[in-house]
């Protein structure tokens, strides 16, 4: 059996990035307990930065709010600066924070509260890396209507001129929270067929999640703050 801590013959490689010393450690330990490996830890971005590009990790839990450098910084420098960047989760004391869209815009995989749980904590590093996003729909919607109409500057500008009618159709379904199997009822297609569009429409986007995918559907106006999740 796969241990679900390793990815192919090595353990997963993790760096904390947190301006707490006691956090760090506190999930460093947790971490190592579930065979992951923390291969660095950082006290703010400008750390967080240079330690993923010493040591290539496959997830980095990040701090939003950080000195020097906040997290929302660093993680537009390593998802930009990297071929093939780490998935990023971030940390946070607030559910709905203004930073965590943005950092959601500009490409991290979901956020964590910090005073999550262990399980919780380890299932959620397992669960980026396998290429999901941590986030129920449904959060991610509340959380984009929140704050799209607020921000100065928006970070996703998408030409959604290049999606066939039905890739846009899954679009606007993805951003009312509804999943694969979900989107193959409503559509009458198999799920096989749902996953290579969602597949095409996150090629030709440039993006990376469904959290993402969200965003985009607000941002560019496909879908409204206040529209009903259904």
């Amino acid at each position: 059996m796969t241990n679900p801590a390793r990815d192919g013959d090595r353990p997963l490689r993790v760096v904390i990035a947190d301006d707490q010393a006691l956090v760090r450690t506190g999930f460093a330990m947790i971490l190592a307990a579930e065979g992951m490996d923390v291969v660095a830890e950082a006290g703010d971005g400008a750390e967080a930065v240079d330690a993923v590009r010493r040591t290539r990790p496959d997830v980095v839990l990040m701090d939003i709010r950080m000195p020097h450098m906040d997290g929302l910084e660093a993680t537009r420098r390593i998802l930009t600066d990297h071929p093939d960047p780490p998935r990023i989760l971030i940390l946070t004391t607030f559910d709905l924070d203004r930073y965590v869209y943005a950092a959601l815009s500009a490409g991290a995989s979901g956020f964590l509260l910090k005073d999550v749980t262990a399980d919780r904590l380890v299932a959620a590093v397992r669960m980026v890396r396998a290429g999901d996003a941590l986030l129920a729909p449904s959060v991610t919607r509340r959380l984009v209507e929140r704050f799209a109409e607020r921000q100065d500057t928006a970070t996703l500008h998408r030409d959604l001129s290049t999606l066939t009618p039905r890739e846009m159709d899954i679009l606007r379904l993805i951003a009312r929270g509804l999943s694969n199997q979900e989107l193959a009822r409503q559509l009458q297609i198999s799920e096989t067929t749902v996953k290579t569009h969602v597949t095409r429409v996150f090629t030709k986007l440039g993006i990376r999640d469904r959290a993402q995918a969200i965003i985009v559907a607000y941002e560019t106006g496909l879908i409204t703050p206040g529209t009903s999740p259904r």
